[in-house]
């Protein structure tokens, strides 16, 4: 399952693709993503064996998300809006990886233009907007597909519902987001995380 998560987050990392044409869902998913300032939801992970891991995700714009894991899973993931912070507490390890423009890099600045890293493409539902991502230049990176569920309720008309990661090796990770809220209070505390590695030197 870490290596399950490592493939999730270099996914994310995908650097800037060619910008192409805008398209009527593309702007309502940039309006929708424009409109949220923090998010707090529960999210469901599941690998391509059917292994499941959850938790809940937080989010702060500009630049801030947590993906706290289920009790017992000693992993956690914070993001700064340069990089993303994997923390193992487990084995004292930390690593990162660089955001840049990529999907989760829009999903936490606002002023990011969706357009150059994602596009529209069919969905299976009717009642959503798929967005997928990927940059040929780095097939190792693999595709990642953000969904997006139409409700008139919610801001720009519309609720992230989830996303899809499938790796150079067509691993799947699928990951599930319910019980959404939009623009709460949340602090920046939130964000803060425990160094479990000796003191000393940092490379």
């Amino acid at each position: 399952m870490r290596a399950l998560i490592v493939a999730s987050l270099a996914a994310f990392a995908m650097p800037a693709l060619a910008a192409p044409a805008a398209s009527p869902e593309l702007a309502q998913v940039q309006a929708h993503l424009r409109a949220v300032t923090t998010m707090i939801a529960d999210f469901a992970q599941t690998d391509r064996n059917g292994r499941t891991l959850t938790g809940t995700l937080t989010l702060k714009r500009p630049g801030k998300v947590r993906f706290q894991y289920q009790a017992g899973v000693p992993l956690l993931i914070v993001g700064d809006g340069k990089a993303l912070t994997m923390i193992d507490y487990q084995v004292s390890q930390v690593s990162r990886w660089p955001i840049g423009h990529s999907p989760l890099g829009v999903l936490l600045d606002p002023n990011a233009d969706l357009s150059r890293v994602a596009k529209v493409v069919p969905s299976y539902d009717p009642g959503t907007i798929t967005v997928e991502g990927r940059d040929s230049r780095h097939p190792e990176f693999g595709t990642i597909s953000i969904v997006f569920a139409h409700s008139p309720a919610a801001l720009g008309g519309l609720t992230m519902a989830g996303w899809t990661v499938v790796d150079a090796q067509n691993n799947r990770s699928t990951v599930r987001l319910s019980n959404q809220r939009f623009n709460v209070p949340v602090s920046d505390e939130a964000f803060a995380w425990r160094d479990p590695r000796p003191q000393g030197p940092r490379h």
